[in-house]
């Protein structure tokens, strides 16, 4: 399993349909490629004012009107106790971009208010990284199961 983290959003323009086509920026044809090329999305989020961030919401509206989300496997990953506003958010609006959301496959781990060390030591625990595993195995097998046929 390879995973690629896109840590691009915030270079993203503001979304508009104006700019969709022709007209759409480099930066915009570039994540959705990155999105078409890929076989499953895992999205994590920090909660803001109890909802999805504004760069991220960006993000995901350049995709609606594009074909790269409509079946992509997406799963979420939360690494706060807090923040179920912004999960229940940000869930309704996966399920309404994707036929392959999945809101039963999600890892979450509490790393509020740590430090770089207390964060390195839950993360490097064995029952996290068990949990984590699991999680990307669960993952890997749905995004298997709903992968496109291969010509013969």
């Amino acid at each position: 399993m390879r995973i690629d983290v896109y840590d691009r959003v915030g270079s993203l323009p503001v979304f508009s349909p104006d700019l969709e086509g022709p007209l759409t920026p480099v930066a915009v044809q570039d994540f959705m490629q990155s999105v078409h090329a890929c076989d499953g999305m895992i999205l994590s989020s920090p909660e803001y004012v109890r909802s999805i961030p504004g760069g991220l919401k960006n993000a995901i509206d350049w995709l609606v009107a594009t074909h790269h989300v409509i079946d992509k496997p997406i799963a979420l990953v939360h690494a706060s106790q807090r923040g179920d506003d912004m999960l229940q958010v940000m869930r309704t609006v996966l399920a309404t971009i994707s036929t392959n959301f999945n809101p039963e496959i999600f890892f979450r781990l509490s790393l509020l208010n740590e430090t770089p060390d207390g964060i390195a030591q839950i993360v490097g625990a064995p029952p996290t990284r068990s949990a984590a595993v699991t999680f990307l195995e669960t993952f890997a097998t749905f995004c298997r199961e709903r992968a496109p046929c291969k010509p013969a």
